[in-house]
C-alpha cells in the first residue's frame, strides 16, 4: 500500500526551475517536496548548461594557448580531452552535492521516482524499487523541463547520430563533425569542435544562423565562425530522406532555396534542431490540463486552465533557459503564498550562445523595433577599439545598441565578442529600471574594462562615441 504525505507545494521536476521554486516556497513556509526521476538539478546542472560550458572553456583556453607567443609565453600544451571530461565532471557533481543541500537546508522532501497526476491536487510517485508514494498537496508545479528534439528519418544512435545529450558522453573528439541547426546549441558546439580540431560543417535552414538575434551579429558571428575554417550553410534545407549512414560517417545533401544541391557529411551527425517538452505521460489528460504542441498553457503567473496546477520552464516553450525557468518558478509559488510578485518580462531576459566569440542580447532587435512601430536609432562599437579586448588578445566583434528615437529608451542590446555573457546583464539592468541610451553613456566606467564598449555604444546612438 502507498505511503501518503500531505504538502502545501508539490513541484514535479527538480531541474533549475523545480529546485528554485522548491526552496522559494519553503521560505515563504510552504510545507514543500520536489519529485525527480533522475537527479535534483535536471538537465541544466548534468546535460546542458553546466557541462557543455565546462568543455566550452576548456576550448577557450585551449585555443588562448594556441596564441601563448602573442602573450610572451612559450611551451607545448596539447587537449588532454578526458582531463577536459574529468574537470567537466567534478564541477557538475559539486554542484549537485550543492543543490542537495540547499534542498536539505531548507527542509524540502525530495521524491527519487517518476511523478504523474492523479487528481488535481494529486501525485502518484512510482520508485524505483516498485514502491509508490502518494503525495496530497494544496497546489502542484509541474517543471519537467524538455530534451532534444529528433527529425523524421534520423533516429539517435548515439553514435553515429546524436544529440546534444550524447556529447558529453563521447570519449573521443571526431575528425569531422556535421552540425544540423544553426541555434544556439548548435552553434556552441560547432565552435567548441573546432576548437578541438575538427572539420565542422553547419547546416541551418533559416536564412542566417542564430535567427532570433539580431542580424548583423549573426552576420559578424558567421564572419568569424567561418574565418576559423567552420563551413556554413545557411538558408539550406537539409533532405532527410537522403542521408546515409555508414561504418566510417554519414553523408546527406542540403539544397538551397534556388534549387541547388550539395553534398555534406562527417564522422558524426549532430542533430541541434531544438527540444521538445517533456509533457507525455505526466496525467495531463486525467486531469483536463491543457496542451498546445505538447506545451502546457498557463497565464502570466503561471497558473494552468485547472486550479491549483502550476507549470513552469521549458514544458510551457517560450525561452528555453534555465534562468528564466527559475524566475517562473518563483513567481509562481509566489503566486501560490499570496504575494504579488513582480511578473517576468521577455523583453527584459538576457540570453547567451556560448560560443567563441559569444554572443549575447536582450530586448529587440532593430528589424523587431521597427516592425513594432518604434523609430530606432543605433549605436555600434567595435571590440577592437577596447583597450581592454586588445590586451586579451580578443577584440573582434562588436556592440550594437537599439534605442527609440523619440524617447531614447533602450529597446535592445545585441553583443558578438569577449565576454559578451558578462556584459549584457548590466543592459538587462538598464532596461528593467527603463533606462535610455545617454544614462548608459553617462554612467561612468572603469578604465581599462571590456566593459567600456558599452559606454561608447550608448554616446554612438547619438553620434558621440570618442574612440572611433
Amino acid at each position: 500500500m502507498a505511503d501518503t504525505n500531505q504538502y502545501d507545494v508539490v513541484i514535479l521536476g527538480g531541474g533549475t526551475g523545480g529546485y528554485v521554486a522548491a526552496i522559494r516556497a519553503a521560505q515563504l513556509g510552504l510545507k514543500t517536496a520536489v519529485v525527480d526521476k533522475a537527479k535534483v538539478g535536471g538537465t541544466c546542472l548534468h546535460q546542458g548548461c553546466i557541462p557543455t560550458k565546462a568543455l566550452l572553456h576548456t576550448a577557450e583556453l585551449l585555443d588562448t594557448f594556441r596564441h601563448r607567443e602573442d602573450f610572451g609565453l612559450s611551451g607545448e600544451v596539447a587537449l588532454d580531452y578526458p582531463g577536459a571530461l574529468a574537470k567537466k565532471d567534478r564541477v557538475v557533481n559539486q554542484l549537485y552535492r550543492g543543490v542537495q543541500f540547499l534542498l536539505k537546508k531548507n527542509k524540502v522532501d525530495v521524491y527519487d521516482g517518476f511523478g504523474r497526476l492523479t487528481a488535481a491536487t494529486t501525485v502518484e510517485v512510482s520508485k524505483a524499487d516498485g514502491s509508490k508514494a502518494v503525495l496530497q498537496a494544496k497546489d502542484i508545479v509541474l517543471a519537467t523541463g524538455s530534451v532534444p528534439r529528433g527529425l523524421p528519418h534520423l533516429e539517435f544512435d548515439g553514435k553515429r547520430i546524436i544529440n546534444s545529450d550524447h556529447v558529453l558522453t563521447m570519449a573521443e573528439i571526431p575528425k569531422s563533425i556535421l552540425i544540423l541547426g544553426g541555434g544556439a546549441i548548435g552553434v556552441e558546439f560547432a565552435s567548441m569542435y573546432n576548437d578541438f580540431g575538427s572539420q565542422v560543417t553547419l547546416v541551418e535552414m533559416l536564412p542566417h544562423i542564430l535567427p532570433q538575434d539580431d542580424l548583423d551579429v549573426a552576420r559578424e558571428l558567421t564572419r568569424l565562425l567561418t574565418k576559423r575554417g567552420i563551413k556554413i550553410h545557411a538558408g539550406a534545407k537539409f533532405l532527410l530522406d537522403r542521408v546515409e549512414v555508414g561504418t566510417k560517417g554519414v553523408s546527406g545533401v542540403i539544397q538551397t532555396e534556388d534549387g541547388k544541391e550539395s553534398k555534406v557529411d562527417g564522422e558524426v551527425l549532430l542533430v541541434a534542431v531544438g527540444r521538445r517538452p517533456v509533457s507525455e505521460d505526466l496525467g495531463l489528460e486525467t486531469v483536463g490540463v491543457a496542451l498546445d504542441r505538447g506545451c502546457v498553457r498557463v497565464d502570466d503567473h503561471y497558473r494552468t486552465n485547472v486550479p491549483h496546477i502550476y507549470a513552469i520552464g521549458d514544458l510551457i516553450g517560450g525561452y528555453l533557459l534555465a534562468h528564466v525557468a527559475a524566475h517562473e518558478g518563483m513567481i509562481a509559488v509566489e503566486t501560490i503564498a499570496g504575494k504579488e510578485p513582480e511578473l517576468l518580462n521577455p523583453n527584459r531576459v538576457p540570453r547567451v550562445t556560448y560560443s567563441r566569440p559569444e554572443v549575447s542580447s536582450m530586448g529587440w532587435t532593430q528589424e523587431e523595433a521597427e516592425k513594432a512601430g518604434y523609430s530606432v536609432k543605433v549605436g555600434v562599437f567595435p571590440f577592437k577599439a577596447n583597450g581592454r579586448s586588445l590586451i586579451l588578445g580578443d577584440a573582434e566583434g562588436m556592440v550594437k545598441l537599439v534605442a527609440d528615437a523619440k524617447t531614447d529608451a533602450l529597446l535592445g542590446a545585441h553583443i558578438v565578442g569577449p565576454n559578451a555573457s558578462e556584459l549584457i546583464n548590466e543592459m538587462a539592468l538598464a532596461r528593467f529600471l527603463e533606462g535610455t541610451a545617454w544614462e548608459v553613456g553617462e554612467s561612468v566606467h572603469a578604465h581599462p574594462t571590456v566593459s567600456e564598449v558599452l559606454h561608447e555604444a550608448a554616446l554612438a546612438v547619438d553620434g558621440h562615441a570618442i574612440h572611433i
